[in-house]
């Protein structure tokens, strides 16, 4: 998809500019010999089996470049340890999340220094926390840039579907054991720019009796000729060839107009399915509903958001998904910078678990062993927290922790907890709970209450360079007397919550002070009752496990 800036595409109407840049990209290829796109960076050959790649691993030349280009970062005091970053350059959508051979395998479109256009980096994971940096994986040529798209996997291999700019959408297949030798489907986009029978844009895969199948990313005129998110669907035999079907989705009343239907991500969770896409006005979404196989319709029943606020400054951008193999999906996101820093730009969020609840309703946490990375521990005992007054918890304090909350807001209609907070409070990170403040749930004739639970970096830092943004605030549910449970990840300019394991926020953050590692609690109006509390230092994910940064 069409990559961001700081502020990029604000205020636009981005779908209808997306369409013209297409139109625009068809023309120029019309009758035209397509420029030589080969890439400038090093691309190597690797053997076929797990030792030998591990041998040649050890002594490739873009290995050790990754290297050294985390040691030089490593010192950046905003460059998270435990979130992924690549190792050089900057970063964009990730792409292509997928499990082979007992192992996780992220995709992200990275710009190598010596040829910054868009090819697709790698890394590899035993547990989806501890990341390990591989050789670039996809080039451009015949396309000018890869951009967004997916993977399928298969028992024999796995085919990768993206977008080739001033080509059209591409494949290409890997069979060996860390995916480091990958194929392009005919050596050329398999659905092309030329005379494309709809919108060709951001690509996903699946497959269905014996047939693949593919979305394509876009829009469609809405009310007042206004675009309105859209994805198309194509249909394919053998990879090389494929047929347009129609548009994808039906009953689509939750999506607004302007949104367009980027990085589409298609999966079964539960016993419905899930379509997790990006919209360029609007930031990261889904759509719940059930797939009509016989005639091949996606009919929308639930919607939910994975922004709550603008995707930029600081805020959470584009997904990468794919089946956890217990009825699960597994999404991470890119987040956007809010702040220069020299050699690089964005994260990844930590891996995210969706599970299906009832029948319209997902469950998130953090998925993979980050327990692993717990180190000094440190407990607060149940507490009262008086109304009105701030309690500062000593002892408690760090840029990279992890946080266990259990509150129970009693009567108070805002309880607080704060990160990042500095001695006289100058510069802070503020999470709020609002009981039962939130819209109200009215389906199936249910009439309670959502909460709301809101992340805020207004007072995060005092730096002249640091972007704001405005507050992230979701809908959270919790039952009459359900405690508020939070799950906060702090790793020094990314700020993620889990609560009661419904709703995640996350936004970056930049402290300026070096005294803003602490925390702190309040209950507003009347007094609330902390009932448990526990904190760790978090260790980093370029460690024992990771053969990519040495120690």
């Amino acid at each position: 998809m069409r990559k961001h800036k700081s502020l990029w595409f604000a205020g636009m109407a981005i779908a209808a500019l997306l369409m013209t840049s297409v139109v625009l990209e068809r023309r120029s290829l019309a009758g035209e010999e397509r420029p030589d796109y080969t890439s400038r960076v090093p691309k190597f050959t690797f053997a076929d089996t797990l030792p030998e790649q591990e041998a040649q691993l050890e002594t490739n030349p873009l290995m050790r470049r990754f290297a050294e280009s985390r040691r030089k970062l490593a010192a950046d005091r905003y460059r998270p340890i435990y979130h992924y970053v690549n190792p050089e350059g900057r970063l964009n959508d990730p792409n292509g999340l997928c499990f082979w051979k007992g192992r996780w395998h992220l995709f992200y479109q990275a710009y190598p220094p010596e040829d910054p256009r868009q090819h697709w980096g790698h890394a590899v994971s035993d547990d989806l926390i501890h990341w390990r940096d591989l050789p670039y994986a996809i080039y451009p040529h015949p396309e000018e840039k890869c951009y967004s798209g997916a993977t399928l996997v298969e028992d024999d291999r796995v085919i990768a579907m993206y977008h080739g700019t001033r080509a059209g959408n591409m494949a290409a297949v890997s069979d060996d054991p860390l995916l480091l030798n990958w194929e392009k489907v005919t050596g050329q986009p398999v659905i092309p720019l030329e005379n494309a029978p709809c919108r060709i844009f951001d690509p996903c895969i699946w497959k269905k009796d014996g047939a693949y199948y593919s979305l394509s990313g876009g829009t469609l005129p809405g009310p007042g000729g206004k675009p309105v998110r859209a994805d198309f669907l194509l249909r394919s035999k053998d990879l090389a060839q494929w047929e347009y079907l129609h548009p994808f989705v039906e009953q689509d009343r939750f999506t607004r107009v302007g949104d367009d239907g980027a990085c589409p991500y298609f999966w079964p969770i539960g016993d419905r399915h899930i379509l997790l896409f990006f919209s360029h006005m609007s930031g990261g979404q889904y759509l719940l509903g059930g797939y009509d196989k016989a005639r091949d319709k996606f009919a929308a029943t639930a919607h939910g958001d994975f922004n709550f606020g603008p995707y930029a400054p600081g805020g959470v951008h584009a997904p990468s998904a794919t089946p956890d193999g217990q009825g699960g999906v597994i999404v991470l996101f890119n987040m956007n910078p809010a702040k220069p820093t020299e050699g690089w730009n964005q994260i990844m969020t930590l891996p995210r678990r969706l599970t299906l609840v009832g029948n319209e309703d997902l469950a998130i946490g953090p998925a993979g062993d980050v327990e692993s990375l717990r180190g000094e521990h440190r407990h607060v005992e149940p507490m009262t927290l008086p109304a009105n007054e701030e309690v500062v918890l000593e002892g408690v304090q760090g840029n990279a922790m992890e946080l266990v909350a259990e509150i129970d807001p009693a009567g108070a209609p805002m309880v607080e907890l704060d990160v990042l907070r500095s001695a006289n409070r100058e510069e802070f990170t503020r999470i709020a709970f609002y009981k039962d403040r939130g819209y109200r749930r009215r389906d199936l004739g249910r009439t309670d209450l959502y909460s709301l639970i809101t992340i805020d970096s207004s007072y995060s830092s005092l730096l002249p360079d640091v972007v704001s943004r405005a507050p992230e605030t979701a809908p959270v549910f919790l039952a009459p007397n359900e405690p508020l449970e939070l799950r906060v990840f702090v790793d020094r300019s990314v700020v993620e919550v889990f609560a009661n394991g419904r709703q995640c926020v996350a936004l970056r953050v930049y402290p300026g002070r070096e005294d803003s590692v602490g925390v702190s609690l309040r209950s507003q109006g009347r007094d609330a009752r902390l009932r448990s509390l526990d904190a760790w230092q978090m260790k980093s994910i370029y460690g024992s496990r990771s053969r990519a940064e040495p120690k």
